[in-house]
């Protein structure tokens, strides 16, 4: 069956500031660079700058910051036929500072964005049923009416034979409760293949199901989720989802799949200059072997090559590696 995308991403898209000083704590930030990012829309980039036929379903203001994202993506390739401008609303922004290796405090602009407008009207223009697979984010879900549109999008790709693959996307400080979060991404559990996730994520998922979970807080955006992240994914996998994929940083991913294999792949050890951006390196990488029939194992540590490139970089869709940039990466490393 010929189709008209390999992927189809749906989520939020933001103006991403990011600190200039790298290493300085926030408060004594004195520039940032402006990059292109959000979750699915970076993901999208990712997946083209691989090759892959990629198109994205967001929305923007009317507004320069909206300008921006768009001509960012045209210049990726990415298709943008389906990305709505939404009048009265803003287009997302992020602020963030980096002090290596492990603290970037992060800042969300998204009251009143524009891309929680997304409606069913919305999915029914863009043709989803004509991609190989469909990819959205955790984040979706948090507001109508743009939950409700992608719940409508996940359960028309499933009724096309579209392969749904969800990017959990945890992201605390947009939720009221974490217990919500999980509440809702188990709505649409039924209609999803794959699941990509953190332990956090996971288990954040599935909180309360299992009944071994915790929450704790350092700040807002960077609650830690703790639990048996084993009982969540089995308990997703026994939901209906086919494979659970699990980021596990420096020991690298793993597959869970629902006939109870499991498949490890090895990370790639690089020095961490910004973990932001990785998860979404991670699964470009992986959905571009899965699209092509890598099978399990290749596609996972293509995805991990991916993931540990971007750590390197400063910030996210404007530092997507190409094939080509990745191979040369692992021909130094071992190979896939």
């Amino acid at each position: 069956m010929t189709t008209a995308y390999d992927t189809f991403h749906m989520g939020r898209s933001s103006i991403d500031l990011y600190s200039d000083d790298i290493g300085a704590p926030f408060v004594e930030i004195t520039r940032f660079a402006a990059f292109v990012g959000g979750s699915p829309t970076n993901i999208s980039v990712g997946a083209r700058r691989l090759g892959l036929r990629s198109a994205l379903l967001t929305a923007v203001g009317q507004d320069l910051v909206g300008d921006f994202i768009l001509r960012f993506l045209d210049r990726e390739g990415v298709e943008t036929r389906f990305i709505t401008r939404k009048p009265g609303h803003r287009t997302s922004a992020v602020l963030l500072g980096i002090e290596p290796p492990d603290r970037f405090p992060l800042i969300y602009y998204r009251d009143n964005c524009a891309d929680m407008e997304l409606t069913i009207d919305d999915v029914m223009a863009a043709p989803i049923a004509a991609a190989r697979v469909f990819q959205f984010a955790g984040t979706n879900l948090y507001k109508d009416p743009c939950r409700s549109a992608t719940l409508f999008a996940a359960e028309l790709a499933r009724r096309s034979g579209v392969q749904v693959v969800l990017d959990v996307d945890f992201r605390p400080d947009q939720w009221h409760d974490p217990r919500a979060f999980g509440v809702t991404i188990r709505s649409i559990l039924h209609a999803v293949d794959i699941v990509i996730g953190t332990d956090d994520e996971l288990n954040a998922a599935m909180l309360a199901e299992t009944g071994r979970v915790s929450v704790a807080h350092s700040q807002v955006s960077d609650a830690r989720v703790q639990g048996d992240v084993e009982a969540a994914i089995h308990a997703m996998l026994a939901r209906g989802v086919q494979a659970v994929v699990r980021k596990r940083g420096l020991q690298g991913s793993r597959v869970y799949l629902r006939n109870g294999t499991t498949v490890d792949a090895a990370a790639f050890p690089v020095e961490v200059v910004n973990i932001l951006g990785a998860g979404d390196a991670f699964a470009a990488g992986f959905l571009y072997g899965y699209v092509n029939g890598w099978g399990w194992y290749k596609s996972a540590r293509l995805a991990n090559a991916c993931g540990a490139i971007l750590v390197t970089k400063h910030g996210c869709a404007n530092f997507m590696p190409t094939l080509d940039e990745v191979m040369a990466f692992v021909n130094g490393r071992g190979g896939l």
